[in-house]
């Protein structure tokens, strides 16, 4: 049997493959972040497709890769060991996991996605955050939906930017004349910068939601701060304007820790109200069918534009903004509904570098 492990860093994704004597199959391959489509095309090439890898910090990639029918695992932080400041644990090091027990890591879903197996202490660490959630939100730096005072909505799409998805979703979003709100990893902020100047000339808003789409109570203060000042680094030089200040934990995952140190850093978390889960292709119709019914004056929805196959949410689209409009909702970017209109300050620069403090 073949196991790849596959780690990232600022650069993209490193591949490395050994058999079930340890002994390593080909040398060692680097590809860039807009290469993920000859990433797949290289672990299929071999003569028995080997059981393919990643951290539990890497939550970009998985999506992708079993949308092409690959076999996936996720390798958790008690089977690997510590982890750098800004990247996962080496390739070697993550496909010598699988090889000491394969059965001991969790093989994803694809209607689950790199959560399969860890929705309970997603669930657990939203419940322990509660009584911090309710403190920032009264003091205005996390939000699941607007004030609700007007019949505004805003649509929001995570995970990008790649294509085709994200190009699909901005023609529909043009053709409607509908500002949304992208929430972009770094990863792909930085190797599909063309993307994100599209979206700032068409009136969407852009923030930051992460570089490599980890589970924030997997980190420690110092690695958030690189996820988070690296994404900001990178939207702001794909914008030519100022770094993000609205920020979306992957999964909604939280601490009370985390949101505290979100807050101080002067970013807005932001949450929602309505997501019909369009990730797991439950279906085009349901996914529109899902958000106009759901939708409240004031509501938060949560669509995806990458992280896998996005027909389903590029085929729902239009569907769900002609019934949005039927029920007399205006559509605008989450900024607005805020009343982010003004630049809000970004967090300190020390060394050149944003510095949560």
């Amino acid at each position: 049997m073949l196991y790849s492990g596959i780690s990232w860093s600022a650069d993209g994704f490193t591949v490395d493959v050994i058999d079930e004597h340890g002994e390593q199959r080909r040398p060692t391959r680097r590809f860039g972040p807009r290469h993920t489509h000859e990433l797949i095309g290289y672990l299929r090439g071999f003569e028995e497709e080997p059981a393919a890898v990643v951290d539990s910090t890497n939550g970009v990639l998985d999506g992708r890769m079993m949308a092409e029918g690959l076999t996936v695992y996720r390798a958790d932080p008690q089977h690997l060991g510590e982890r750098p400041v800004f990247s996962s644990v080496p390739a070697a090091d993550i496909a010598a996991a699988a090889l000491r027990g394969l059965g001991a890591l969790t093989r994803l879903q694809r209607d689950r996605g790199t959560q399969t197996g860890r929705e309970g202490d997603l669930v657990e660490s939203a419940r322990g955050s509660e009584q911090a959630l309710a403190e920032w939100t009264r003091r205005g730096t996390c939000v699941s939906r607007g004030s609700g005072e007007r019949r505004e909505i805003s649509l929001t799409f995570d995970d990008g930017p790649q294509p085709p998805y994200t190009g699909q979703v901005l023609d529909v979003l043009q053709r409607y004349d509908v500002p949304a709100t992208f929430f972009c990893t770094g990863m792909y902020a930085s190797a599909y910068p063309e993307y994100l100047a599209r979206m700032r000339e068409e009136g969407h808003g852009i923030a930051n939601h992460t570089w490599s789409h980890p589970m924030l109570f997997e980190l420690t203060r110092p690695q958030l701060v690189e996820q988070l000042d690296r994404t900001n680094e990178a939207i702001a030089a794909a914008t030519g304007g100022r770094a993000p200040t609205l920020f979306r934990p992957p999964y909604g995952s939280r601490t009370p820790e985390t949101l505290g140190w979100l807050a101080e850093a002067g970013l807005t978390t932001v949450l929602w109200d309505v997501a019909p889960d369009d990730w797991a292709m439950p279906g085009a119709g349901t996914i529109a069918t899902s958000v106009v019914e759901q939708a409240r004056p004031g509501s938060i929805v949560l669509l995806h534009d990458s992280g896998g196959d996005r027909s389903q949410t590029v085929a729902a689209l239009a569907p769900m903004i002609e019934g949005l409009l039927e029920r007399g909702f205006r559509i605008v970017p989450v900024e607005q509904q805020l009343g982010a209109h003004a630049p809000v300050p970004a967090p300190a620069l020390v060394g050149g570098r944003r510095c949560m403090r």
